[in-house]
């Protein structure tokens, strides 16, 4: 089991860029695939990004790729979201994810994780 606390959220203006952190703590933290996730209000929970438990795969949404990077620091216990030139449609709660894995792939639904952190909140103003 792996318990999750994402960290690093904020208020930021359009252009801005902020670093999510989750931090994990329990066993085997290697063993699991990592995705980011958001819920803005009055939508469901959709896919941002994801890595695999080697950092040697990783996933974006199209909403953020080009903007956004996933990684991960296996020795830290931690999986960062680094998000750049941010936009108010970025507004929303952000939750860090975790899988039980030995695959490469990414799962991008939101039932495919066990674990789930408190998550965070980015808002983007305009």
């Amino acid at each position: 089991q792996v318990q999750l606390v994402e960290s690093g959220g904020g208020l930021v203006q359009a252009g801005g860029s902020l670093r999510l952190s989750c931090a994990a703590s329990g066993r085997s933290f290697s063993s699991y695939v990592m995705g980011w996730f958001r819920q803005a209000p009055g939508k469901e929970r959709e896919f941002v990004a994801g890595i695999s438990w080697s950092g040697g795969t990783t996933y974006y949404a199209d909403s953020v790729k080009g903007r956004s990077a996933i990684s991960r620091d296996n020795a830290k216990n931690t999986v960062y979201l680094q998000m750049n030139s941010l936009k108010p449609e970025d507004t929303a709660v952000y939750y860090c994810a975790a899988e039980y894995t030995w695959g490469s792939s990414i799962p991008l639904r939101s039932y495919e994780y066990d674990y789930w952190g408190q998550g965070t909140q980015v808002t983007v103003s305009s």
